[in-house]
């Protein structure tokens, strides 16, 4: 029997336009203000610091490595997701990409390459890969306090151009469990593939950045896109929560044989940034769907999971969802803008959390229980938010709309405090 449904719908009713629109012509990534500029190093030797907690910008020149330092202790896991950012008409195949790892001082990896490619249009978007160096029970490799190093390269470094990508880099650090915890992932989950939730919509321009992702609850968003463009939002899902999604772009009217493959894209992300599931359609000027594969619940041990969509449900917090129309769209149909509803929702109830033995960097990331019981973040604007979501329910009313306020102006304002620690306390 299913809970409650979720999921977020994505109507695309677009402008007929002269055919002829350009990735160039697409808002450009929107990087975390304040984020501190550090070079990419050639070599460990030289390689910047990183601080969990701090966001960074840095580049990825041609098909080299390049290569960043953490300092870390024996009792943390720390996640490095890293978004890449194609420079505007870079020329880019299916298997451009990034790939990303977290490699100790004797150059063994703690984690296996994480990649992420622009996929079959090669229409230029950002693109987020993870690494980690991570604590967890029955694996020995990487626990020792010390120096380890973050590797970014690109997918295809042979056929990799000379011009540089930006990178967005965002650390985090997750604390040990205050007591003994399970160490297999949970069994059954409700599977079934949820129907779209109906309802008006209301006015919600999507984000440009992981920074800037609007936020969404339960309910109905509209905004618009242009081919080319990505759109951000974030969700906050507690423990023992499901998100679901479903992208649906609508007829533009014409007729003829032009298609572009793969032409809408719809991406769930943790509160890491480390991608969880995706779908895309094909689109040849009438509507079409695709939905996200369904997730399990919000749960500390999915992580001993090999799945990625059950290893990625491994923490509260704000999931992100990614949308991204390719710059084919606009050369076969017009060049918009596309307008756009999202329908959003959550299934189940938000438990309490695993109980951390401190706080995570930074911090409140994976605060969002809604009983505010989840380990060091309990109290912040983010579990606030989320009871206001829980009471609110699948409709976009004005307690959904105020609880959406009050969490966003907490994440603010934590993120503010944030910014001035990092100014306080310059890395090394």
């Amino acid at each position: 029997m299913r809970i409650a449904v979720g999921a977020v719908t994505l109507c695309a009713a677009a402008a007929l336009a002269v055919p002829g629109a350009r990735a160039a012509d697409a808002p450009s990534y929107a990087f975390a203000a304040g984020a501190r500029t550090v070079p990419g190093a050639s070599g460990t030797a030289d390689a910047a610091r990183l601080a969990p907690g701090t966001t960074y910008r840095s580049t990825l020149s041609g098909a080299a490595r390049t290569y960043y330092r953490l300092e870390l202790d024996g009792a943390s896991s720390t996640y490095v997701p890293v978004t890449a950012v194609p420079r505007p008409g870079a020329p880019l195949d299916a298997g451009d990409g990034i790939r990303v790892s977290v490699q100790d001082a004797d150059g063994l990896s703690c984690s296996s390459f994480d990649s992420a490619t622009v996929g079959a249009t090669g229409s230029p978007r950002p693109l987020t890969a993870w690494g980690a160096r991570e604590i967890v029970a029955g694996r020995s490799l990487c626990r020792g306090a010390g120096t380890y190093y973050v590797v970014v390269e690109r997918a295809r470094p042979e056929s990799a151009s000379g011009q540089a990508w930006d990178l967005e880099l965002a650390p985090v650090s997750e604390p040990p469990l205050a007591g003994p915890g399970a160490t297999r992932a949970p069994g059954a989950w409700d599977s079934a593939t949820p129907a779209p939730p109906t309802g008006e919509a209301v006015d919600r321009p999507g984000g440009a950045g992981f920074a800037t992702a609007a936020a969404v609850g339960p309910g109905a968003w509209r905004g618009r896109i242009v081919p080319g463009q990505t759109l951000f939002y974030r969700v906050p899902v507690g423990w023992g929560q499901q998100p679901d999604a479903t992208v649906e772009i609508g007829s533009t009217g014409g007729r003829g044989a032009d298609y572009v493959g793969a032409a809408l894209s719809l991406t769930l992300h943790n509160p890491v940034r480390a991608e969880v599931e995706s779908a895309q359609t094909g689109y040849g000027g009438t509507q079409k769907s695709a939905a996200l594969a369904p997730v399990p619940p919000v749960s500390y041990a999915n992580r001993y999971d090999v799945s990625p969509p059950v290893n990625g449900m491994r923490f509260a917090g704000s999931y992100y969802l990614v949308v991204h129309l390719a710059a084919q769209v606009g050369e076969r149909f017009g060049a918009g803008p596309y307008g756009v509803v999202l329908r959003v929702g959550v299934r189940g109830t938000a438990r309490s959390g695993p109980g951390y033995a401190g706080e995570s960097v930074p911090r409140g990331i994976f605060g969002a229980g809604a009983s505010g019981a989840s380990g060091g973040a309990g109290g912040h604007g983010g579990d606030l938010g989320l009871r206001v979501l829980a009471v609110g329910g699948i409709g976009a009313g004005t307690a959904l709309l105020l609880g959406l306020a009050v969490w966003t102006v907490g994440a603010r304002r934590r993120d503010a405090a944030q910014m001035r620690a990092s100014a306080q306390n310059p890395t090394a």
